[in-house]
């Protein structure tokens, strides 16, 4: 019988373990800005990023949280974008918008909203109806 309490009061604890899901949720938040805003952290001096030059970028990609205080929940992938031709279509349309007058050496914030990232089907870590945070460095126009 002195077995018997010891067992009841192990199978009771794990039973509530168990009710208890582990306690974390690893579900991104998903928000979205009303309007892309773009917020120069650093202004360069080199050349201007316009409509039809070619632009190299550093970037870094968090999903937006409007619950956070930099709009800056989870962090997706920084890295070296591929030279790309400023509104070729070759980036979400927000990027595109984001990087244009920019100068060279320039670092900037843009928030973009879900509708000009990638919408209502979201893409690979990006859930569906997220806005994005990307601070870009503008490193060469062409």
């Amino acid at each position: 019988m002195k077995l018997k309490f010891p067992l009841i009061a192990a199978f009771a604890a794990m039973l509530a373990l168990t009710a208890c899901g582990g306690g974390g949720d690893d579900k991104p938040v998903v928000s979205s800005p009303a309007a892309l805003t773009k917020t120069d952290n650093t202004v360069g001096t080199g050349a201007e990023a316009v409509t039809g030059k070619t632009v190299t970028t550093q970037y870094t990609l968090w999903l937006y949280n409007d619950k956070v205080a930099d709009f800056k929940g989870t962090r997706l992938e920084s890295g070296n974008l591929r030279p790309y031709v400023v509104g070729s279509g070759a980036v979400i349309p927000g990027y595109d918008q984001g990087v244009i007058g920019m100068k060279v050496g320039g670092k900037r914030t843009v928030l973009i909203p879900a509708n000009q990232a990638y919408g209502a089907t979201g893409n690979g870590p990006v859930p569906a109806n997220s806005g994005l945070v990307y601070e870009i460095i503008l490193t060469k126009v062409e």
